[in-house]
């Protein structure tokens, strides 16, 4: 088995391409829009949303069937249609360019996976199974939505406005550094604070 390269990946500006518009790819196509990715997309039939998205200019809606030059100056590509002939044959148009493509369901016509996804604002949880079981993945995610729960998300939004108090400190690198390696504890974060009275207020102003 391949193993697998896990990274978050910055799509804002990006092109990218779906293939299908029904509810699987309305999905896709509402995941890219969330990441401010420039989204194309070819189908001969869109669902109710992905057309209001199209009238609303946040997408690019041609209903039609695909062709080779949709792949003109993609940064990646999604497929989601129920042909495996289409499937396969975008893929290897994607393969042919060097485009990354996930054909959805479709583990062997894929370069990347969606992953099952816990969001807390910037607290980003992600858990793959390669495509094995998107069933236990899922699983796992609802374990996690109990272990971290919405207040993660305010408390990541201090924890970067702590770090940026830290690093515009006068306090010598090693403090710092060491301030940094232990953000993690709500005790240090106030201990950081007490230590920088001034710098604390102008965050509690911000």
């Amino acid at each position: 088995m391949t193993s697998l390269f896990p990274m978050f990946l910055k799509l804002e500006g990006k092109q990218c391409l779906v293939v299908g518009a029904g509810k699987v790819g309305e999905s896709k196509i509402g995941g890219l829009l969330e990441t401010g990715a420039r989204v194309r997309v070819v189908s001969l039939d869109a669902s109710p949303a992905v057309r209001e998205w199209a009238r609303a200019g946040k997408i690019e809606l041609e209903l039609r069937a695909f062709s080779a030059e949709d792949m003109d100056g993609a940064f990646l590509a999604v497929v989601a249609t129920n042909s495996r002939t289409l499937n396969e044959r975008v893929y290897r148009e994607a393969q042919r360019r060097a485009v990354l493509c996930n054909v959805v369901d479709v583990p062997d016509l894929c370069d990347f996976f969606y992953p099952a996804i816990v969001r807390r604002g910037d607290l980003q949880i992600a858990v793959s199974t390669a495509g094995q079981s998107p069933s236990l993945a899922q699983k796992i995610r609802q374990q996690l939505e109990k272990q971290f729960g919405p207040g993660y998300a305010s408390w990541v939004s201090e924890l970067g406005e702590t770090r940026k108090l830290i690093l515009a400190s006068d306090l010598d690198k090693e403090r710092k550094l060491e301030l940094l390696h232990s953000l993690a504890s709500r005790e240090a974060v106030e201990a950081a604070l007490a230590e920088m009275p001034e710098l604390a207020a102008k965050g509690e102003g911000a």
